[in-house]
């Protein structure tokens, strides 16, 4: 992710003492994303990553760190975190909550092919089966409530007719309720920046940041809206539906959530129209950040709004 608190190589000798990870090579950061601060630590035991947290709290963290450990111990492919001298995953460094976690193989694509769209719904549906022993519990922190309250703190700087389509989507989704779906964990980030590829099988989901528990066909929304959006903006039937095929070949949608499929695309499109125009319009101060484009998304959910294929069949 973008490096928002920088961290110096005597600061990070000095929070390494914590570990048994041996003596700092190298730290880099990396200029990618737009949430917490992220770094390649290389030491005399390996490489890992540093994550800086910017808006979570220590106390926030056991969820998801010990999300991902018990992922990883059921089979997902993704990061294990570190634990230090005292047994704990996350301490502050610079005034921020942090932690480290092993630097998986692979790497992320921008072009995924039909075979990997299928590899990423079959480990999703795996994710989601893993996440139905897992104790704790995380609401979703932007979930419907924060589309709305947050695209009214954005109208005002919006063009008439975007603002206008952005009201249209929002109270659409409004008129709409999914408690009758099934929920569990989800990554609720599943783009093809958080998943490292080896060849067509999965090195690893990553960045679970956004984990929470909520609705399991919202995770999927996420995944098909990014995995299978083409180059035009327009959705790959192929790519949509090798994922969707993958996932069920795990866990088979029950006729609720297929019922639920065109809407749910939708809001898992909201979503993240909302969150770019807020990273547009109110943006954190960053060391090397960049903005992503809010308009892939508001294409997508008006392309959703006319369409009558779902790739289900």
């Amino acid at each position: 992710m973008s490096v928002y608190t920088t961290v110096s190589d005597d600061m990070m000798r000095d929070w390494l003492s914590r570990y048994a990870l041996g003596q700092l090579v190298e730290l880099k950061g990396i200029a990618a994303g737009v949430t917490n601060t992220n770094y390649f630590v290389t030491t005399t035991h390996g490489r890992y990553v540093l994550t800086l947290f910017e808006t979570l709290q220590l106390t926030e963290l056991p969820y998801y760190l010990t999300l991902m450990s018990h992922l990883a111990r059921h089979g997902v492919a993704c990061p294990a975190p570190v634990a230090d001298h005292t047994d704990q995953f996350a301490s502050l460094l610079a005034g921020k909550p942090a932690c480290l976690v092993s630097c998986l193989s692979g790497a992320d694509v921008s072009a995924p092919s039909p075979a990997q769209c299928r590899a990423v719904g079959e480990m999703l549906a795996q994710m989601h089966v893993a996440g139905n022993t897992f104790p704790r519990h995380m609401k979703n922190p932007r979930g419907p409530r924060w589309w709305s309250d947050t695209a009214a703190q954005l109208y005002e700087f919006m063009d008439a007719a975007d603002a206008a389509s952005l009201r249209e989507e929002v109270l659409y989704q409004d008129s709409h309720r999914f408690d009758h779906l099934p929920v569990g964990v989800i990554h609720a980030d599943l783009f093809r920046d958080n998943v490292l590829m080896d060849g067509d099988h999965i090195a690893g989901f990553i960045d679970f940041y956004y984990a929470c528990n909520d609705v399991l066909l919202y995770d999927l929304a996420i995944a098909v809206n990014d995995w299978a959006r083409q180059e035009d903006g327009e959705i790959g039937a192929e790519h949509a539906r090798a994922l969707l095929a993958g996932y069920q070949s795990v866990r088979p949608l029950t006729q609720g959530e297929r019922d639920a499929w065109p809407v749910m695309l939708r809001g898992a499109g909201l979503r993240f129209w909302t969150s770019r125009l807020l990273d547009l319009y109110k943006p954190m101060a960053g060391e090397l950040t960049y903005t992503k484009d809010p308009k892939v998304f508001q294409r997508l959910v008006e392309a959703h709004r006319a369409r009558q294929e779902f790739w289900l069949d």
